[in-house]
């Protein structure tokens, strides 16, 4: 394995591709490219005379090899500190923070994995300024002396006639606890994997107190990130814990922000459900203090269906469903979001199709003429006027009508970072205060 100050960094731009010379890869590398899944995420081609291809798409992070460590770069949204910013925003947080990072970083600059690592070792360390959560775990243990509850039934089974070996189980003070474990686990995990040394000198001083206040233990975090319930006990746990689902899973929670299994030499952050959670959160901001429903990934069946059978063929599920009244008079616009470079060219034929059978299946009134409409938001690095595309019937009538607007991620942090909503939002909201719903524009 090649040493961590002889490893190349190899840069490249989402939605990139680049051909590195002089690669020499070894069976480790060979065997994570054929067999991790990697390639549903970035895409590794081994070519002849030692070069290697590397093409990107919507996943950001880092992939180490053992002679290479691939850094994809976030560009739409403005770099990796803006993707904490809407790691942060997304994930429900009150306010965005301004992310302060040492003034000098060894290894040619902070790549994502190691800006979570720093994230993750600056909340623990709060948590320990804080005091870590104690709780009480009840433990059966064999003693030599009566604490808690005598176990009557297993101490006359087991140590019948013996009184320097009783059978107890009581309650103990104990940080053994879930909030610390999970701490614990990844700062062990981010100790492996940090390549900036501040950083990584930071983490193992970090994992090491945790360890002595817990048995770090695996953890399935599936069952972690959905059973985690926070209230006054805990409720300062929430960004270590964040960060922590965020480190461990190779690029976030299963069900928010990842896709893929986590590896240690793989950290992948995929920026379209990223960039889907934060359009969803925006629209919640708003929109519902103007009584507009927003409805995240909603399904709908019944509208494609079999007709010999009358069996679902299958459901439809946009991206967002905004909603005001109820009943089917009520009005509807969906919501399709891309994380797609739709700034200087056509939407795709499928990502059209898709957007018209949303608008003709949930953006109309029935017994109305509005025509049916839906509304695509992709990310963009500028503002850019909206686009309509529209479909007309044989007479000429539109039947249906698509809107794309830009979203430019790095104006709409700052604009929340100063408390205010971005444009394309503002607009969203000052065109649905009016009461003529037919005339309004997302």
């Amino acid at each position: 394995m090649t040493p961590e100050r002889e490893r190349r960094i190899v840069e490249v731009a989402e939605y990139g591709r680049r051909i590195v010379e002089q690669v020499s890869l070894s069976e480790r590398d060979l065997r994570l490219i054929e067999t991790s899944g990697l390639d549903s995420r970035l895409g590794l081609r081994p070519l002849v005379r030692d070069r290697l291809e590397i093409r990107a798409d919507c996943h950001v992070g880092v992939v180490t090899l053992d002679s290479l460590e691939i850094r994809v770069v976030p560009k739409l949204v403005g770099g990796s500190l803006a993707v904490l910013q809407m790691v942060e925003y997304a994930s429900d947080s009150a306010a965005l923070r301004h992310f302060d990072l040492p003034k000098t970083f060894a290894t040619g600059g902070p790549h994502l994995r190691d800006l979570i690592a720093l994230m993750l070792a600056r909340e623990c360390e709060r948590l320990l300024r804080m005091g870590p959560r104690h709780d009480y775990r009840t433990r059966v243990a064999i003693l030599p002396a009566v604490r808690g509850r005598l176990l009557a039934d297993r101490q006359l089974l087991s140590h019948y006639g013996r009184l320097d070996r009783l059978e107890c189980r009581y309650d103990e003070r104990s940080t053994d606890v879930i909030d610390n474990q999970l701490c614990a686990v990844a700062l062990h995990a981010a100790a492996r994997t940090t390549t900036e040394p501040a950083v990584r000198a930071h983490v193992r001083r970090l994992a090491a107190d945790f360890g002595r206040l817990c048995v770090p233990r695996g953890l399935d975090l599936r069952s972690v990130a959905a059973g985690l319930h926070y209230g006054r006990h805990n409720a300062h746990y929430r960004s270590a814990h964040r960060w922590a689902l965020l480190l461990l899973d190779g690029g976030g929670i299963r069900d928010l922000f990842t896709a893929g299994d986590a590896d240690d030499r793989v950290f992948l952050l995929d920026m379209n459900t990223l960039f889907e959670a934060f359009v969803t959160r925006l629209a919640i901001r708003a929109l519902r203090p103007l009584g507009i429903d927003v409805r995240g990934q909603s399904r709908h069946g019944g509208i494609l269906v079999h007709e010999d059978t009358g069996a679902t063929h299958t459901e439809i599920r946009p991206d967002l469903l905004l909603t005001d009244g109820h009943g089917p008079s009520a009005w509807r616009r969906p919501v399709d979001i891309k994380y797609k470079l739709y700034a200087d060219r056509k939407l795709s034929s499928g990502d059209l199709y898709q957007s018209f059978l949303y608008a003709w299946a949930l953006g109309a009134r029935p017994g109305t003429d509005e025509v049916a409409e839906c509304h695509v938001v992709y990310a963009s690095e500028g503002d850019a006027p909206a686009r309509t595309v529209a479909v007309r019937a044989a007479g000429g009538r539109p039947g249906a009508r698509i809107t794309a607007h830009a979203l430019a991620v790095p104006v709409a942090l700052d604009r929340l970072a100063a408390g205010q909503d971005p444009k394309v939002l503002s607009r969203v909201a000052s065109m649905l205060a009016t009461r003529d719903r037919r005339r309004e524009t997302f």
